[in-house]
């Protein structure tokens, strides 16, 4: 079944399609991990109205048009079928949910009907939404009251914290409840039309939200976006499906930007993951950079902030490592759940020292890199302490904590990492793609170190990143699969696995070339790539189905790091079906949203199938959209040498591509590439280059780069 989702900032509010909250499902209005209304349902005289058109394609603002059904009783009919048309509009704004329900009668005689609201807060914490049922008593609602244009509830929390939910209307309700029912009666001469505006403010111990007039709270929605996009990277083509792709991913990634006092962050995505996640928000701004890198240099500050300072079992937390989740409802701030925040993750630490590595690469900013270097040197010494229990060389994951996490990965469900003969593997577990991390962000970072006058260290980084590499190298290889290993388990077997995992090392440099290659092609072929993305695990492993989360679904941020390592590597063959085939998926989906994953079923069986409860709109999904930009122009900038790297390709959908306003290097860049006809060579020209940078281009390969002098062709 359809939903509908708006958010802004913290506040976010999930329906079904006709924009209602109905008892006993997971739809409400969220905010710092607490539902805030947990019900809120329109009727006309007592029925439910039908649903004639639903939106929120903008993602803070919703549309639904709705109309009556046929009401009749013992022969009098009360209102004519599809007399009164009804729409809601809501949006949200400065903590503040707006709805203006407007009536409308289409009939050629005047009609009166009962217009019923009905509210309520039940104040759950999330986790409680999502099954988790506490041993201790929570707090209580302590307070309802009803007047006539306003109805408030106030829950006092075991935390201590005063919660409240502040519902107000601008026309007087003809009868309103304690319970939060309200009912108004509407009468309508042929042809007129009334609305009724509804304010609905959450608050924590006091701290209210200000309610402006409903014109001037939207105006300014719009001009911050507007502005917002302004300063974002821009992509055109002759490609309606890659436009609505890369437009509903930029808008996405706004949405879903909230700032918990560092500045706007990624957090992963709605409805159960609206918080900051150490990986989810380092991928996404990983894969946004080229759109706008100031969310990855914000990103970095608050994992910084965030970053583990203490031994502590119970949130998987060790010195100098990331956290994982940051959770503030009740039960986090009780302590009992362990999210408060949480550090079960093995990959984003070394994410975070590969993003910090990248984010330099791509602008040049050394200063926040200098700034962060505390953290950095942190992290870096997790890894060597806690990431390497047992002095391997590899960094891998073991749950301490009884609240936590059993898989640490970002397949993280507790059947994600399986062996050939269909039994688990068993902790400690050393993941191929975190090893590849690892040896990226040493390898990046050294060049980052040079120019910060830390040779020497830079230099024991690259030493340290050879002998890693070449530990994976004679370890995870698997010579019967041409392929790597998804894992070793705690007796440093092989979990044998045939997953996408791998593919994740093509981005980090890691691989020996031609094992690279075949690993490409291993993904692209039938077993992994059903038609519309690589799947997370082959069709011919133990533990394979389209249906699972982590054990044969296709996830587009997984795909998005395989082809940026394509890209680089300039497979092209390989990334062109990688995004022809997340393109084809895409277009099958609402607003063209890329999900935050899809049924594994290959295409030949019919469009993709939705996963049920998949996240949409979901941060890395977003920012996949912009990866696929950035690998059709196989842009690579190393804007601490001054250059920037192309070497573009086009899969047969596109024809025509220009990326203007790109943030790189200090400056903006602006290229389109072409072809004039079917196969014939691609052409490229460089419209806008930051000041003092030059732009090399490729053929096939780096090696035969030249300086670009006016449209070049390929």
């Amino acid at each position: 079944m359809q939903h509908r989702v708006i958010k802004n900032g913290d506040l976010f509010l999930t329906s079904d399609a006709s924009g209602d909250i109905r008892p006993g499902s997971a739809h409400g209005l969220y905010m710092s991990d607490t539902r805030f209304l947990s019900r809120m349902e329109l009727t006309i005289n007592g029925k439910r109205p039908m649903l004639l058109f639903s939106a929120a394609d903008e993602n803070v603002l919703a549309r639904i048009r709705l109309t009556n059904e046929h009401d009749e009783s013992d022969g009098r009919v009360r209102l004519w079928r599809e007399t009164v048309e009804i729409v809601r509009e809501r949006f949200i704004h400065g903590g503040v949910l707006y709805e203006t329900i407007r009536m409308k009668n289409f009939a050629t005689k005047p009609v009166a009907f009962e217009l019923g609201m009905a509210f309520d807060a039940d104040f759950r914490d999330m986790f409680q939404v999502r099954g988790f049922k506490p041993a201790d008593p929570l707090g209580q609602v302590t307070e309802r009251k009803a007047e006539e244009t306003r109805w408030h509830a106030v829950y006092t929390g075991a935390d201590g914290c005063r919660r409240e939910t502040v519902i107000a209307w601008d026309v007087k309700a003809d009868a309103v409840s304690e319970q939060g029912e309200l009912a108004f009666t509407i009468r309508l001469a042929p042809g007129e039309e009334r609305e009724i505006r509804f304010t609905v403010a959450p608050s924590l111990d006091g701290q209210r939200p200000v309610v402006q007039p409903q014109e001037e709270a939207l105006a300014e929605v719009r001009r911050i976006n507007v502005r917002w996009r302004e300063r974002c990277a821009g992509a055109e083509s002759d490609c309606d499906i890659l436009n609505r792709v890369f437009e509903r991913g930029a808008l996405d990634l706004r949405t879903l930007l909230t700032d918990y006092g560092h500045g706007p962050i990624p957090v992963a995505g709605i409805p159960w993951f609206a918080v900051p996640f150490g990986r989810d928000s380092l991928i996404t701004a990983l894969l946004a950079l080229p759109l706008q890198p100031e969310i990855a240099r914000v990103t970095l500050r608050a994992m910084a902030e965030w970053q583990g300072t203490a031994d502590d079992p119970w949130k998987d937390e060790q010195p100098g490592k990331i956290m994982h989740e940051l959770r503030r409802g009740e039960l986090s701030r009780l302590n009992l759940v362990p999210f408060a925040p949480y550090y079960g993750s093995i990959d984003s630490t070394p994410l975070f020292l590969l993003l910090a590595a990248e984010y330099a690469h791509w602008t040049g900013d050394t200063e926040t890199i200098a700034e962060l270097m505390p953290a950095v040197e942190r992290a870096l010494e997790w890894i060597d302490r806690f990431g390497d229990r047992d002095g391997d060389g590899f960094v891998e994951y073991l749950k301490e904590s009884d609240g936590g996490l059993v898989n640490q990965g970002w397949k993280d469900s507790g059947d994600a990492i399986i062996h050939r003969d269909g039994e688990f593997a068993r902790a400690p577990i050393a993941l191929i793609e975190v090893q590849g991390y690892v040896y990226q962000a040493k390898t990046r970072l050294a060049d980052v170190l040079d120019r910060l006058g830390r040779r020497e260290w830079a230099n024991r980084l690259r030493a340290e990143a050879a002998q890693l590499r070449q530990r994976v190298e004679s370890v995870f290889w698997m010579p019967e699969e041409d392929f790597y290993a998804i894992a070793l388990d705690a007796g440093k077997r092989q979990v044998e696995s045939v997953t996408s995992n791998p593919g994740h090392l093509l981005m980090t440099g890691l691989p020996d070339p031609e094992r690279a290659k075949r690993v490409a092609r291993r993904l692209v072929s039938e077993d992994l790539f059903g038609g519309y993305g690589i799947r997370t695990m082959s069709s011919r492993s133990t533990g394979y189905n389209p249906m699972s989360y982590h054990n044969g679904s296709v996830w587009p941020h997984d795909n998005a790091i395989i082809l940026l390592g394509m890209s680089r590597l300039g497979l092209k063959e390989e990334a062109r079906t990688v995004i022809s085939g997340l393109l084809r998926a895409a277009a099958h989906f609402e607003y063209g949203r890329l999900p935050e994953l899809f049924c594994g079923y290959a295409a030949v069986s019919g469009p993709p199938v939705p996963y049920p409860v998949a996240c949409s709109p979901q941060a890395w999904a977003a920012a996949a959209s912009v990866a696929l930009v950035r690998a059709m122009l196989g842009i690579e900038p190393a804007a601490l040498d001054g250059v920037i790297r192309l070497d573009p390709l086009l899969p047969p959908e596109v024809g025509r591509l220009t990326v203007r306003n790109v943030p790189v290097a200090g400056g903006r860049l602006t290229v389109a590439v072409w072809r004039e006809s079917g196969r014939a060579p691609l052409k490229i020209e460089v419209l806008e280059c930051p000041a003092g940078c030059r732009v090399e281009i490729a053929g096939s390969s780096l090696a035969s780069a030249a300086e670009i002098n006016g449209p070049q062709t390929l």
